[in-house]
């Protein structure tokens, strides 16, 4: 694999080594002069917000002005603008505070862990995202004065350069690759190299222009090329680090090789790329429902809940939802997954745009002849006691599985814990939806189960979609990926505050939408979200957020949240 290296286009050798120079110069900068740079490229991104988010619809078979681009406004440019703003506000507090965590507010979770709250964090946040929060979770033992002391991770290592990073970013989520660039240049203090998947090939200008402060600094360079230039460029010598987004696949292809090769590999511990490899690499994701009497409004705002799981992008999503876990002694079982089966039956048809999808779709019916067919989107009820491939492998399409096990209550929520941790492939997400009266009845035995879950973001009553719009929260795996069993990934990306050593994240929501949520109990405002598949003013509420974001003020907040109760 070395002498792959030597072909490497010339320009890109030539980006490496203007990239290494470039490190070492943005190592030496104070965090205040950093921080200035990403100012540059927030408003660089705000000027090129509608380009990117309609672009990005157009490249996905999209009309700008359809409901689904909204999709592309919230995981593109306002994504980029959050993390831009949250990134330069941490290194402010850096140089001014001596810490990324000004005003953090800390809390208990089960096992003997500190919880660091990072929604809401402001009363802007509170009114966008009412009744919505999310904390960070560190491993047993660990205090908030080390979380407080460790805080800035390489930030706080002025003159110290992480070097050239290599940056494979996904072809799906357009803010994805940006994301886990601006990550490794705030957290590792590394210049990087962005390669964009070639189904996003088109909107490398934007890209460019978005990145154009930090590119030219020096630090940030974007290309283009499919998986054969990602892994020759792994194996360039003027890469130190590589960070990929994708399938596990491609990473062991970049890690171990192919074939009889990478099987000897494995076994003798010599893997072909000797660089540190960070990863974000997707998994089968649950979402467990636990049962209880719900009224007929609540089961058709859960049902449009899943769909919203499973169909956001097409179903294109690392962390979509693939395995709905039902009991088989709920009551109301049966009308509940009727209704799911309805909303994706009256949603505007959407045909698999990423590449793949429809050969795995086909495979898939060849393979469960019984699977309902709604609307080009698949359901399939498969037995929790199979060995489904369904079960192993992340579709990366609009398919959803239905698995049911016995019991209620705790026992149920137990058994589909278990379930999820010992049948299912990767650790990425999980979601369970219970009604409030249910957890209460449950008590402190509902947190000390969730603990139990493995995986990197759990979220109770929304889903974990949101979590990676978190710029604050950390977004990975569960720790405890290896380079040979490396599930749905190592490290973490996002995490704009800098925190060293997190164990997963916590996401929480209403279980039901504006007014109804009070009925159950719960302080929460929010409307239907602007991210749910069935949201009429999803395009107009879009739009208005990434305008607020790129330019906030109280007008234009006061103008997102009156398009958003039109939902």
């Amino acid at each position: 694999m070395e002498t792959d290296a030597a072909l490497v286009p010339a320009e890109i050798d030539a980006d490496l080594a203007e990239l290494r120079d470039g490190a070492a110069r943005w190592a030496a900068l104070a965090p205040l002069s950093r921080a200035r740079l990403l100012v540059d490229a927030y408003a660089a991104t705000g000027r090129v917000a509608r380009e990117w988010a309609e672009g990005a619809a157009e490249a996905k078979g999209l009309h700008p002005d359809s409901a689904p681009a909204a999709q592309e406004w919230l995981t593109g440019p306002y994504a980029m603008l959050d993390a831009l703003d949250a990134y330069a506000s941490s290194l402010i507090a850096l140089a001014t505070r001596g810490t990324t965590l000004v005003g953090a507010r800390f809390g208990h979770a089960p096992g003997g862990r500190v919880a660091l709250r990072v929604l809401p964090e402001s009363l802007p946040q509170r009114l966008l995202l009412n009744g919505m929060r999310a904390e960070i979770w560190m491993p047993p033992g660990v205090t908030a004065d080390q979380v407080r002391a460790e805080a800035g991770l390489g930030a706080r290592r002025r003159g110290v350069s992480g070097g050239v990073g290599l940056v494979l970013g996904a072809g799906n989520i357009t803010s994805i690759g940006p994301l886990d660039l601006l990550n490794a240049l705030v957290s590792a203090n590394r210049a990087g190299l962005l390669k964009l998947n070639p189904t996003l090939q088109s909107l490398l200008p934007v890209y460019r222009a978005a990145l154009a402060p930090l590119v030219e600094f020096g630090v940030a360079r974007v290309v283009v090329g499919d998986g054969a230039l990602g892994s020759r460029i792994a194996a360039h010598e003027g890469i130190d680090t590589v960070h990929i987004t994708g399938s596990s696949a491609t990473h062991d292809r970049i890690v171990w090789g192919d074939g009889a090769e990478a099987q000897r590999r494995r076994v003798a511990d010599e893997p072909l790329l000797r660089k540190p490899i960070t990863s974000e690499l997707g998994g089968v994701s649950p979402v467990i429902v636990v049962p209880g009497r719900w009224s007929r409004a609540d089961l058709q705002y859960q049902a449009e809940h899943v769909a919203t799981m499973r169909l956001h992008n097409a179903g294109h999503n690392c962390i979509a939802a693939q395995v709905l876990v039902v009991s088989r002694d709920w009551a109301q079982r049966d009308e509940f997954l009727a209704a799911v089966r309805a909303v994706f039956d009256r949603l505007p048809a959407r045909p698999p745009w990423y590449p793949g999808s429809a050969a795995r779709m086909a495979a898939v019916q060849a393979t469960h002849p019984g699977a309902g067919e709604h609307a080009g989107r698949l359901v399939v009820e498969v037995g929790a006691d199979s060995d489904d491939e369904l079960l192993r492998t992340e579709s990366f399409s609009p398919v959803l599985v239905v698995t049911e096990l016995p019991g209620t209550g705790v026992d149920f929520l137990g058994a589909a814990i278990a379930f999820s941790n010992d049948r299912l492939s990767g650790s990425l997400g999980a979601n369970v939806i219970v009604r409030p009266a249910d957890r209460r009845a449950m008590g402190a035995t509902f947190d000390e189960a969730v603990v139990d879950l493995r995986y990197g973001t759990i979220a109770i009553n929304a889903w974990t979609g949101v979590g990676f719009m978190l710029s604050r929260g950390t977004w990975g795996a569960y720790p405890g990926g290896t380079l040979a069993a490396v599930g749905s990934g190592i490290g973490v990306v996002h995490n704009a505050h800098l925190i060293a050593r997190p164990e997963r994240m916590i996401v929480t929501g209403a279980f039901a939408e504006f007014p109804r949520s009070l009925r159950h109990g719960e302080c929460s405002l929010m409307p239907k979200p602007p991210w749910f598949v069935t949201s009429r003013s999803a395009l107009a509420t879009a739009r208005r957020l990434t305008d607020y974001a790129a330019s906030p003020s109280w007008a234009r907040l006061l103008a997102s949240l009156v398009v958003a109760f039109r939902a």
